[in-house]
């Protein structure tokens, strides 16, 4: 098959180059951004008199007959014709002549696949946000279901002071507010039109840019035509917004995967987000959160490997910018996945408060507490920090924890040891003292609820508008 490029070739390429050199499996996905583009541009060509109105009729119709065709799954895909763009324009010429070959008149594939993966991003943007969301609104449901859960909180993977479960998943649902931040910053870097760029240095033909631009919903138009074509940041943006949502859920999976072992015993995951064994009758693993925890290293390694491919790249356009739709689908396809299946796993898993409660009554995470306590009565924060620790050595040495011991032992590390010290020893009054900004008390757990709600709230309001800008 000739190539559309061909006339300055006295050979075929090598059947090797041919497959190495197709992206045709997996730009293929961008038919309807290049048909969409394509239509924009015919309509440009036909308003500034480059092209008849008849042939721009000729190539609308042409054009909507194949994506009718793609979508019914009866286009035959060419690797000989190398992408989706130069699959399609061959399709459309056959279909209507010289037509169709008047199409990529004043553009180049360069500009062509730019305004494609731009439209694509922008798509991206406003259903992965939706997906993000759910997330979002299923882990302050949660949060909100458990503000009298008290469990350890940790550092070190140690206990160290008493929280609730609700203020945990606030944690994340904090993390997953600046995630979606970011996600909206990427629709920024792609709202940018590229077409009309050609294949570095713009076109003589008397193009409007700007109204290609309004056809197909930019916010702006690149000033710059070899910033146009090579430019990849808003695809290294994504992937740098998806690493870190997934390095967000990485660190969620692992603590779902300590919480549901027998040793922690927290939660316990839904039959329909665990698996077994094929050897051991008694397993229940965490297999959804492993995986999740595992495609966060592929997540990463694809945008360390986009960033590796342009970092030495001159301007304007090079091969190796192919290299970046690949991994680009790849994070798509992982973030549709686990933002899904993740927010369904969180809704279903069962807590074990009992268990949870147990564990915090059964260790010295409440030792600051009392600390806080000699502090109160006067004594300096290191001494009372010094009494205390004597304290829980001389309960561990005898086998007790703090609430155990009585006054008499208290007193032998401070005189201002009284019968109140019990009060603040308990998980619970705990957990109620930490009455500052962002603390796990009720009062405040209640008002960041409510905080996150406001917020869930300005988010969707944000992402219809820019669902409204497709």
């Amino acid at each position: 098959m000739a190539k559309l490029w061909g006339g300055r070739f006295s050979k075929s390429t090598d059947e090797a180059v041919d497959a190495f050199n197709a992206s045709i499996g997996f730009d293929k996905r961008l038919y309807r951004e290049d048909i969409r583009g394509s239509m924009a541009h015919a309509a440009m060509l036909a308003r500034q008199g480059i092209i008849s109105e008849n042939d721009a009729a000729a190539i609308m119709r042409g054009l909507q007959e194949i994506l009718a065709e793609i979508e019914a799954g009866k286009f035959e895909f060419s690797a000989e014709l190398e992408d989706i763009h130069m699959n399609i324009e061959a399709a459309l010429t056959k279909k209507i002549g010289a037509a169709g070959e008047r199409l990529h008149t004043a553009r180049s594939r360069n500009d062509q696949v730019a305004l494609d993966t731009h439209m694509y991003a922008k798509k991206i943007v406003a259903e992965l946000g939706e997906l993000l969301l759910k997330l979002e609104e299923a882990l302050l449901f949660t949060a909100g279901q458990h503000t009298d859960t008290v469990m350890p909180g940790y550092t070190h993977l140690q206990r160290a002071q008493p929280i609730t479960f609700a203020h945990h998943l606030l944690a994340y649902f904090n993390m997953l507010q600046r995630d979606f931040r970011r996600l909206m910053g990427v629709w920024q870097g792609a709202d940018i039109m590229p077409l009309g760029a050609g294949a570095l240095a713009g076109t003589t033909f008397p193009i409007d840019r700007f109204f290609v631009a309004e056809e197909l919903n930019f916010g702006q138009v690149y000033g710059n035509s070899l910033d146009a074509v090579s430019d990849r940041d808003y695809i290294i943006e994504f992937m740098s917004f998806a690493s870190l949502l997934m390095l967000h859920l990485s660190r969620l999976s692992e603590e779902v995967c300590l919480w549901s072992s027998q040793e922690f015993g927290y939660i316990e995951l839904d039959d329909a987000f665990a698996t077994g064994s094929s050897m051991m009758p008694q397993k229940k693993n965490p297999d959804i959160a492993e995986l999740v925890r595992g495609k966060s290293g592929r997540v990463f390694g694809h945008l360390l490997g986009l960033l590796t491919t342009v970092k030495g790249l001159p301007l304007a356009y090079n091969k190796d910018l192919q290299e970046d739709k690949e991994g680009f689908f790849d994070t798509v396809d992982t973030l549709r996945f686990t933002l899904t299946v993740y927010r369904d796993m969180l809704l279903t898993l069962k807590v074990k408060k009992e268990t949870m409660a147990e564990a915090v009554s059964k260790d010295f995470s409440n030792a600051t507490d009392l600390a806080d306590y000699l502090v109160r009565k006067g004594l300096p924060f290191r001494e009372a920090h010094r009494a205390v620790g004597q304290c829980v050595a001389y309960a561990i040495e005898n086998g007790k924890y703090l609430p155990q011991l009585t006054l008499a032992e208290y007193k032998n590390f401070s005189p201002l040891f009284e019968k109140d010290l019990l009060e603040c020893l308990a998980p619970v009054r705990c957990v109620e003292a930490r009455r500052c900004y962002g603390g796990p008390a009720p009062e405040e757990t209640a008002k960041q609820l409510r905080l996150g709600t406001e917020a869930l709230a300005a988010q969707r309001e944000q992402l219809e508008l820019l669902k409204a800008k497709l």
